[in-house]
């Protein structure tokens, strides 16, 4: 009897270790997934590396930062720049231009459209040595614009009346409190059409198109990829696979490496692409029970 009391008296005492340091457990172990090396590792160097740009184009931050370091790391012979992406802000779209044009100028790039290629995404990955696309990817919209509400109306109805004190004509050109001025529009309307030479000049330049038939292949059209190789805003229609093969050539490697992301990087990415969800379902679904709307 003194022997069982013995055996249940230490796996009592292991059960409440346990359930006393379960958490620092769960812990270490989550860390000893994201860092263990896995079975198929390759120890070898990579020598290749991809490059995502996703979502509307607004703070490119860290995608420059994945290019820099490609550039300057000099195991990296070339990159596979993957878009999907409809555009965005035209200011962050022509850095990430000119931070491929100056990676290109050291090492190949391939661009490979996986979804949409268009507007500010395609002046992106425009100044890639090659550029693929899936056949059913979107590719152009190349074109510029600003629009604005005018609220005076709602404004007026709520008693609510603008004040402004400025300097400068037209510092308040392109206001939401009222609707804009001849003067304002034309104003306006020079702006956006400078913008929309310099990004058409752009492609042109690093596309070997005729700038005085921007109207074919640019004029904010957006193309399926076959009618885009055939104006010359892609060079071929192929898959991932495809795209990979193609910067092995170009880079003249002899054994292929790519460079894996980071396990911790993947893992946060996820959780915040998880914590995303769920923030956006959550308020969706606090929308939908107060106004008893049922989405389908």
């Amino acid at each position: 009897m003194s022997i069982l009391k013995s055996i249940f008296a230490s796996l009592g005492a292991v059960i409440r270790y346990i359930n006393t340091y379960f958490k620092t457990f769960v812990f270490l172990f989550i860390v000893l997934l994201l860092f263990m090396p896995s079975s198929d590792t390759k120890l070898a160097q990579p020598n290749l590396q991809s490059i995502e740009l996703k979502n509307e184009i607004l703070d490119v931050k860290s995608v420059l930062e994945n290019i820099k370091k490609a550039s300057e790391n000099e195991h990296i012979k070339g990159v596979l720049f993957i878009i999907d992406s409809p555009g965005g802000a035209f200011a962050p779209s022509m850095e990430l231009a000119l931070a491929i044009e100056e990676l290109r100028a050291k090492k190949p790039v391939v661009a490979y459209a996986s979804g949409t290629m268009a507007s500010g995404s395609y002046l992106a990955g425009a100044s890639a040595n090659y550029i693929i696309a899936n056949p059913a990817s979107f590719i152009g919209s190349i074109g510029v614009i600003i629009q604005g509400a005018d609220l005076s109306e709602l404004a007026h109805k709520l008693g609510i009346k603008a004040q402004v004190i400025k300097a400068g004509e037209f510092k308040e050109a392109g206001t939401f409190t009222r609707a804009w001025s001849e003067k304002e529009k034309e104003f306006l309307q020079n702006l956006v059409s400078q913008s929309y030479a310099l990004f058409s000049d752009f492609v042109a330049n690093k596309r070997g198109l005729k700038p005085e038939e921007k109207d074919k292949w640019a004029n904010a059209r957006i193309f399926l990829a076959h009618e885009a190789k055939e104006l010359g805003l892609i060079d071929e229609v192929g898959s991932l696979s495809k795209a990979r093969a193609e910067l092995v050539k170009l880079s003249d490697v002899k054994e292929p490496v790519w460079a894996e992301p980071d396990r911790l990087d993947k893992f946060l990415e996820k959780l915040g692409a998880n914590a995303n969800t769920f923030a956006s379902e959550l308020a969706k679904n606090l929308l939908l029970s107060s106004n008893g709307i049922e989405a389908r």
